[in-house]
């Protein structure tokens, strides 16, 4: 009996990846869970055709050797976050330098000098546009041409841009600032702080409208019933015909949660294709990282879309959960060592435009007593 070769097993799902354009949850199955986060991993950056030929001379022990000698601790361009990349060794040594080596290129690709707290567009050609929130500019294509226009908060893509292949921006919103796009087919993003989004600068025709999200945003899709628009999150893909919703999927939260405003939705997740739900207007459909599984539940949009008006608004948040919403939207770092606020639920509103971290620390030290002290942008509560 013929048996494939893990290499050979995982070139044939990305070639049916790379033919169809979606993860077949069906030919995912007889993986184990480092092999399917890793095809997931390569569907998000969209390196699938790297991938297939990077596997073609893909030499194990030779590629192994690149990822020890770039992980000795004297190389010092790979940042802490990508160190979860040595979970994928359990699966061969040759796709561990895969992913690895191409995170690197990503990371590496990054301009020195760019501030971080600064919001970053990363072009086709990789060019790093720093754009200026209180500025106007052009952005302008390899060829030289006006593709887009960024005035102060928003950047709009033109509708009749020219393009002979696919091509991807990402733009990343860093902690304590939020921006607005507006893509080609006319769909309006609002991205909270701390989120990365890649998008094509023109949608391909005959085809879906896919867009990737790591972090938070506020959709109003465009409608086009012969092109429905795709929103990957990770594992999850919520897919409308134009509708409005709010989808968050930080890394760090232990769930992937849509909120539909407006409109139909459809939230799916690449573990299970029976796991398949249909949201209403005023409903939450939450993907549990752990236990994979998707619940739903009524809720107050105004919750979950305030942000998009500078708002933080808190309806019987756990204090562990809003302390992460404060550090994303003031770009600080907060520190609890006050074990009885742990379990403390808050309800609060403040406006981030008008309120500083330290009017919103003394608000809430009103409702629940500690102290506090700030030094630069560390907080420690006591």
């Amino acid at each position: 009996m013929f048996v494939m070769s893990k290499k050979e097993r995982i070139s044939a799902i990305l070639k049916k990846l790379k033919n169809s354009g979606t993860i077949d949850a069906e030919a995912l199955k007889d993986l184990t869970e480092d092999e399917k986060r890793l095809i997931r991993d390569l569907h998000r950056e969209k390196l699938t055709d790297e991938s297939l030929d990077f596997l073609k001379e893909l030499d194990a022990d030779r590629d192994w050797k690149k990822v020890k000698d770039r992980m000795r601790p004297d190389r010092h361009r790979v940042k802490p976050i990508y160190k979860n990349v040595l979970k994928y060794a359990a699966v061969f040594a040759g796709m561990i330098s895969l992913v690895y080596l191409f995170r690197v290129m990503l990371v590496s690709s990054r301009e020195p000098g760019i501030a971080e707290d600064s919001i970053q567009l990363k072009t086709g050609d990789d060019r790093i546009e720093v754009i200026d929130q209180a500025g106007h500019q052009q952005i302008v294509s390899a060829s030289g041409k006006v593709i887009a226009e960024q005035q102060g908060n928003k950047i709009r893509y033109e509708a009749d841009v020219q393009a002979d292949e696919l091509v991807f921006h990402e733009l990343r919103i860093p902690y304590g600032k939020i921006f607005e796009i507006e893509l080609s087919d006319g769909t309006s993003i609002h991205l909270n702080s701390g989120t990365h989004i890649k998008y094509p600068v023109r949608f391909p025709d005959g085809h879906k409208r896919e867009i990737y999200i790591d972090g938070e945003a506020y959709l109003k899709v465009a409608k086009d019933k012969e092109h429905p628009f795709l929103v990957h999150a990770d594992a999850v893909t919520v897919e409308v015909l134009g509708t409005e919703f709010n989808i968050s999927s930080y890394r760090e939260d232990a769930e992937i949660k849509t909120v539909l405003i407006e409109g139909s939705v459809a939230m799916s997740n690449t573990y299970n294709t029976a796991d398949n739900i249909v949201l209403k207007p005023g409903t939450k459909g939450a993907w549990n990282r752990a236990s994979r599984t998707t619940r739903t539940e009524d809720v107050n949009v105004e919750l979950y879309t305030s942000w998009t008006k500078g708002e933080l608004v808190f309806r019987d948040t756990p204090f562990g959960e809003a302390l992460i919403k404060l550090e994303r939207k003031y770009n600080v770092t907060i520190k609890n060592n006050n074990t009885e606020l742990a379990g403390k639920k808050l309800n609060a509103r403040f406006s981030v435009e008008v309120e500083k971290i330290e009017d919103v620390l003394k608000s809430i030290e009103e409702i629940f007593p500690y102290t506090y002290n700030i030094k630069d942008d560390q907080i420690i509560i006591n």
